[in-house]
Protein backbone atom coordinates (compact mmCIF):
# COMPACT_ATOMS: atom_id res chain seq x y z
CA UNK A 1 0.00 0.00 0.00
CA UNK A 2 1.41 3.36 -1.14
CA UNK A 3 0.33 6.96 -0.39
CA UNK A 4 0.76 8.87 -3.67
CA UNK A 5 -1.18 12.21 -4.92
CA UNK A 6 -3.88 11.96 -7.46
CA UNK A 7 -2.99 14.23 -10.15
CA UNK A 8 0.75 13.05 -10.38
CA UNK A 9 1.08 9.33 -8.84
CA UNK A 10 4.18 10.81 -7.63
CA UNK A 11 4.76 9.25 -3.48
CA UNK A 12 3.61 11.54 -0.53
CA UNK A 13 7.17 12.01 1.47
CA UNK A 14 7.54 13.26 4.78
CA UNK A 15 8.45 17.03 4.80
CA UNK A 16 6.74 17.30 1.50
CA UNK A 17 5.39 20.89 1.79
CA UNK A 18 1.76 21.15 0.31
CA UNK A 19 -1.27 22.93 -0.68
CA UNK A 20 -4.86 21.71 0.87
CA UNK A 21 -7.90 21.71 -0.89
CA UNK A 22 -8.79 25.03 1.18
CA UNK A 23 -5.49 26.27 -0.25
CA UNK A 24 -3.70 26.18 3.27
CA UNK A 25 0.28 25.25 2.82
CA UNK A 26 1.42 23.03 5.19
CA UNK A 27 3.74 20.48 5.33
CA UNK A 28 3.51 16.09 5.82
CA UNK A 29 4.64 15.01 8.92
CA UNK A 30 3.28 11.32 9.03
CA UNK A 31 0.39 8.59 7.40
CA UNK A 32 -2.04 6.31 9.45
CA UNK A 33 -3.01 3.65 6.60
CA UNK A 34 -6.54 2.42 6.19
CA UNK A 35 -7.22 -0.21 8.86
CA UNK A 36 -9.85 -1.63 6.87
CA UNK A 37 -11.32 -1.34 3.35
CA UNK A 38 -13.67 0.96 4.05
CA UNK A 39 -11.59 3.22 5.68
CA UNK A 40 -9.42 6.00 3.92
CA UNK A 41 -6.67 6.36 5.94
CA UNK A 42 -5.11 9.90 6.87
CA UNK A 43 -2.41 12.21 6.84
CA UNK A 44 -0.56 14.17 9.45
CA UNK A 45 0.06 17.55 8.25
CA UNK A 46 1.65 21.35 10.41
CA UNK A 47 0.45 24.32 9.44
CA UNK A 48 3.16 27.24 9.22
CA UNK A 49 4.37 28.82 12.51
CA UNK A 50 2.61 25.65 14.68
CA UNK A 51 4.07 22.55 15.92
CA UNK A 52 1.44 20.02 16.96
CA UNK A 53 0.00 18.21 13.73
CA UNK A 54 -3.16 18.29 12.56
CA UNK A 55 -5.21 14.93 10.76
CA UNK A 56 -6.94 15.23 7.78
CA UNK A 57 -8.26 12.76 4.94
CA UNK A 58 -5.91 11.76 2.39
CA UNK A 59 -8.26 13.85 -0.54
CA UNK A 60 -7.54 16.99 1.69
CA UNK A 61 -4.00 17.49 -0.17
CA UNK A 62 -4.83 15.50 -3.36
CA UNK A 63 -3.40 11.90 -2.03
CA UNK A 64 -5.12 8.61 -2.38
CA UNK A 65 -3.39 5.34 -1.00
CA UNK A 66 -2.84 2.72 -3.98
CA UNK A 67 -1.87 -0.93 -4.02
CA UNK A 68 -4.36 -1.87 -1.16
CA UNK A 69 -4.51 -5.53 0.17
CA UNK A 70 -7.30 -4.95 1.63
CA UNK A 71 -9.39 -3.94 -1.82
CA UNK A 72 -9.97 -6.13 -5.22
CA UNK A 73 -7.28 -4.15 -7.69
CA UNK A 74 -10.41 -2.54 -9.61
CA UNK A 75 -11.27 -0.43 -6.38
Amino acid sequence: MRLVYTATREPVAIDDTVTTSKGDKVVVKGFIKPRHSGSTGRVLVVYEGFTEPAEYYPSVIGAEWIDREDRPADA
